[in-house]
């Protein structure tokens, strides 16, 4: 019995790896992860995060205010927000421009361009 534990363990670890490499591979794409975020929500905890269709609504914060210039009760000022670190219902640390979010890479990108 020891050895189907010993070796369910080493399946484990090598199904764990393989993980780590196909994120490595697939973290290079051209779009960045990006969340649906209230701009006005920030917090210590990040900011709130909505749902995308309030980000796929038109402009991005221009329908939630009104004439006044006061916000409209129940509307998020929605934006998508790249490359945030996510801890349950908040996003922390990215950035709201997309190109920025590409420039940065991630796990195994190169981030400049070679030349000589």
């Amino acid at each position: 019995m020891a050895e189907t534990r010993r070796r369910l363990r080493s399946s484990t670890v090598v199904l764990g790896g393989m993980g780590v490499v196909a994120a490595a591979l697939t973290s290079c794409g051209s779009e960045p992860d990006r969340r649906c975020v209230d701009r006005d929500s920030y917090t210590y905890e990040g900011y709130k995060i909505v749902a995308d269709k309030n980000c796929n609504s038109g402009s991005s914060g221009s329908s939630s205010y009104g004439k006044s210039g006061k916000k409209k009760t129940g509307t998020a000022d929605a934006a998508w927000y790249y490359d945030g670190d996510v801890s349950g219902s908040h996003a922390d640390y990215g950035t709201f421009s997309k190109s920025e979010a590409v420039d940065r890479g991630g796990f195994g990108c190169s981030s400049g361009s070679g030349g000589g």
